[in-house]
C-alpha cells in the first residue's frame, strides 16, 4: 500500500470512527438522577436514611439519588405535584393514604418489576396486602409498628403484680390496683380512632362498609368503645396526656403519670433516652372479647406512574426494600423490618421489648379507612373526645360522627 493510499485508509477509519461516537447512543455508563421524597423523622433517623442511600449510590454508579425532605402538608404537596406532573420518582407513602392513591391510576404498577430473586414471599403477608389494589402490587412496605403493652416495672411490683395482664378486664383489675400508687393513674388512654379501630373489629364491628362510608356507630363498634368509656368516666382508672400535662402516651409513661399504655415501637427510643431511669417492659396488647388485637401501621415505597426512569426507580425501590438495604435500614432498631428474615437476623422476634410487637404483625388490624380518611378520622376524633369527656352519650357521639363524615365523603365523591 503506498503512502497516499495508506493516508487515505487512516483518514476513513478515524472518520468512521468520530461518526460512530457521536450518532450511537449513549452507554450504559450515562448516569441519571432520581428524585426520592419522603416526610421529615428524627436527626438520627435521616442520617440512617442518608447513609443507606450513599450505599445504595455506591453499588449502582450509573444512578444518583436527590432525597427531598417535605416537612410540612406532606400528602397535600405529593398530591398537587402528582396533577402538575412534578412529583418524585419515588416517594413515602402511608398506608392511610394508599387506598385514594391506588384508586387514581398515578401509582406504577409494580408487578412487572418484581423477579423470583426479589422473593416477595418473605414480606410479612399483612403488610404488603395492604399496598395490593385489584390484583397489583402498588407499594412495598419499608417498615411498620404494631402497638404493645408498655408497663412499670417498679409500680407493677410495688403493687404485687408478678405478669402483664392478658384480657382487658384484667388490664382494667391491674388499672384499679396502680391508680394512685407509684403513678397517678394506672393506665394511660389515646382516644384516637387510629388506636382505638382495634376495639371496634373485638366485638365484629366495622370502621367502613363495603361502599366506603363510614360504619362505626353500630352495636357492635359501640362494644368496644364503651370499655375506653367506663374506664375513664366511671372507674377513673385512665387519663388522657392532657390530664396530666404531657403531650403524648409515651410522654405520660416517662413522666411516671401512668403506670401503663399502649404504644408502638417509636416510644422505646424515646423512652431510653428521655427517660433512662424508667425501668420497663412490654406485652402484647391484652385480648379483649377473647381475641388478640392490635393495630399496625406502615409506609411504603411507591413510583410516580409518570416517571422516566423507571428502571433506575425500581432499583431504588428494590434495593431499600431488599434483604442488604432493609438490614441497614432497620438494625438500629428505629423500624421494624418488614421481611420475615431480616427481624429474623437482627433478632427482633427474641428482642425483650420487641418481641411482643412483631408477635402482633400477623392479626394486627391495618391502620387503612378507606379512600377518604380525613373525614372519617377528624369526625371520629372530634366526637368520641367529646363522649369522653362526658359532653354526650356515645351512641350519640359515633352517630352524629359518622353522619358527618358520610356527608362530607359524599361531597368529595
Amino acid at each position: 500500500m503506498n503512502k497516499r493510499k495508506w493516508l487515505y485508509f487512516w483518514a476513513l477509519v478515524t472518520a468512521t470512527i468520530f461518526i460512530s461516537c457521536h450518532l450511537l447512543p449513549p452507554t450504559s455508563t450515562s448516569s441519571v438522577t432520581i428524585k426520592l421524597s419522603g416526610w421529615g423523622g428524627s436527626p438520627v433517623e435521616q442520617k440512617l436514611l442518608k447513609q443507606v442511600l450513599q450505599n445504595f449510590e455506591a453499588k449502582h454508579p450509573t444512578i444518583k439519588v436527590k432525597y427531598e425532605v417535605i416537612s410540612d402538608q406532606y400528602m397535600d404537596v405529593i398530591k398537587t405535584r402528582l396533577i402538575g406532573e412534578a412529583a418524585p420518582d419515588v416517594f413515602y407513602l402511608d398506608a392511610l393514604e394508599a387506598p385514594f392513591l391506588m384508586n387514581q391510576n398515578v401509582l406504577e404498577p409494580l408487578d412487572s418489576y418484581i423477579k423470583p430473586e426479589f422473593d416477595l414471599a418473605d414480606f410479612e403477608k399483612n403488610l404488603l396486602n395492604i399496598f395490593k389494589y385489584q390484583n397489583h402490587i402498588y407499594g412495598l412496605p419499608k417498615d411498620y409498628s404494631t402497638l404493645a403493652l408498655f408497663y412499670n416495672k417498679k409500680a407493677f411490683n410495688h403493687s404485687g403484680l408478678k405478669s402483664p395482664p392478658t384480657t382487658w378486664d384484667e388490664l382494667r383489675r391491674y388499672s384499679q390496683r396502680l391508680t394512685g400508687k407509684v403513678n397517678k393513674y394506672g393506665f394511660g388512654e389515646s382516644p384516637e380512632l387510629a388506636r382505638q379501630a382495634y376495639k371496634i373489629k373485638a366485638f365484629g364491628g366495622k370502621l367502613i362498609d363495603k361502599n366506603g362510608y363510614a360504619a362505626f356507630a353500630n352495636e357492635a363498634a359501640l362494644k368496644g368503645l364503651n370499655l375506653v368509656i367506663e374506664q375513664y368516666r366511671k372507674k377513673q382508672t385512665s387519663a388522657l396526656s392532657s390530664d396530666v400535662g404531657a403531650s403524648s402516651g409515651s410522654d405520660m409513661f416517662g413522666q411516671g403519670k401512668v403506670s401503663m399504655v399502649i404504644e408502638g415501637n417509636w416510644a422505646i427510643p424515646y423512652l431510653q433516652e428521655t427517660f433512662p431511669q424508667i425501668d420497663f417492659a412490654t406485652a402484647e396488647v391484652p385480648k379483649i372479647n377473647n381475641k388478640k388485637g392490635t393495630m399496625v401501621y406502615t409506609v411504603a415505597y411507591v413510583m410516580n406512574k409518570q416517571t422516566k426512569h423507571k428502571k433506575a426507580a425500581w432499583e431504588l425501590i428494590s434495593y431499600l426494600t431488599g434483604k442488604e438495604g432493609m438490614t441497614k435500614w432497620t438494625r438500629t432498631g428505629f423500624a421494624l423490618p418488614t421481611r420475615k428474615s431480616v427481624a429474623s437476623k437482627l433478632g427482633y422476634d427474641q428482642d425483650p421489648l420487641r418481641s411482643a410487637l412483631v408477635a402482633g404483625v400477623n392479626y394486627a388490624t391495618p391502620w387503612q379507612v378507606g379512600e377518604y380518611p380525613a373525614a372519617i378520622v377528624n369526625n371520629f376524633d372530634n366526637q368520641f373526645l367529646s363522649a369522653l369527656l362526658g359532653e354526650q352519650p356515645l351512641n350519640q357521639a359515633m352517630l352524629r360522627a359518622q353522619n358527618n363524615a358520610n356527608q362530607q365523603i359524599k361531597m368529595m365523591e
